[in-house]
Formats: structure tokens, sequence, C-alpha cells
């Protein structure tokens, strides 16, 4: 069996306003809470970054599906994250992917084989297989 570990370093001083920082090998940014929640907004978030998070994974899940089957496409996507508060709890509801796939060489069989590989990209993603249970994904779609 193989394993991959990723680090990251956050810091964080002060209370729940102030800002902190995150540090990963191919990642540095200030962190602090949106101010969609009451926060000073300075940096990304952890609501960013787990649709962040989920929307690399899905578009380079999907690109790669792509390319083994011989299909060239341009990927573009809006990624909606849908954050529920009931009696003060935040719950991290839905992510919506909003894709466009336009296909360099279309063809009504590559228009099928490329929205079957949109659907099955989502649900074979380590991202979205980690959150599946807890937070709902849906895809979309539109080719062009």
């Amino acid at each position: 069996m193989m394993q991959h570990t990723f680090v990251l370093q956050t810091k964080w001083d002060g209370g729940r306003n102030a800002v902190g920082s995150l540090q990963a090998q191919r990642l540095s940014t200030q962190i602090s809470i949106p101010p969609e929640m009451d926060g000073p907004g300075i940096g990304t978030n952890p609501d960013e970054m787990l649709l962040g998070a989920a929307a690399t994974c899905y578009i380079i899940s999907l690109a790669a599906m792509l390319e083994r089957t011989g299909i060239k496409a341009t990927l573009a996507m809006q990624s909606d994250g849908i954050v529920d508060v009931t009696n003060g709890v935040f719950t991290y509801k839905q992510i919506i992917h909003k894709l466009t796939i336009k296909l360099i060489d279309y063809t009504e069989k590559n228009e099928k084989i490329a929205e079957r590989l949109a659907f099955k990209a989502e649900s074979t993603c380590m991202i979205s297989k980690a959150l599946k249970g807890n937070v709902e994904v849906l895809v979309q779609l539109t080719i062009v």
C-alpha cells in the first residue's frame, strides 16, 4: 500500500476575529472568518478552501478521464458552496459545480462520453468521496 502525506501549518494569534496564516508546500495565505459570517474577511477561509478542494479535485479528475478516452476539451466551471445557518449553527450543506465542457472535436458520440464522464468524475474524486454523506455535491452540465 502506498500513502501520501500532505503537511500544512497554521498559526493563529488572538480571538475569533483575528487573522492567521496557512503554509503548505505549494500554498501560502492568510486566513480569517469571512465577512458573511461577521469576520474580517482577510485571506481565505475554511469554506472557500473546502469549496476549492472539491472544485479542483473534480475538474482535474474529469480532465484526466477525458484525456484517457482521447476526448479533447476545455473546461470552465463555477462552483457554489451552500452553507446553512440554523440557530447559530453553520453547516456546509451543498456544493454545486456549474460545468461547461467545450469539445474540440464535437460529435454526438463525444458528447455522450463527456456527459457520462462529467458525472462519473464527481463520484470518483477523492474529495467528493471524503464529503459523501455530509455534503451533497451536484453537477450542472452544459456541453458545447
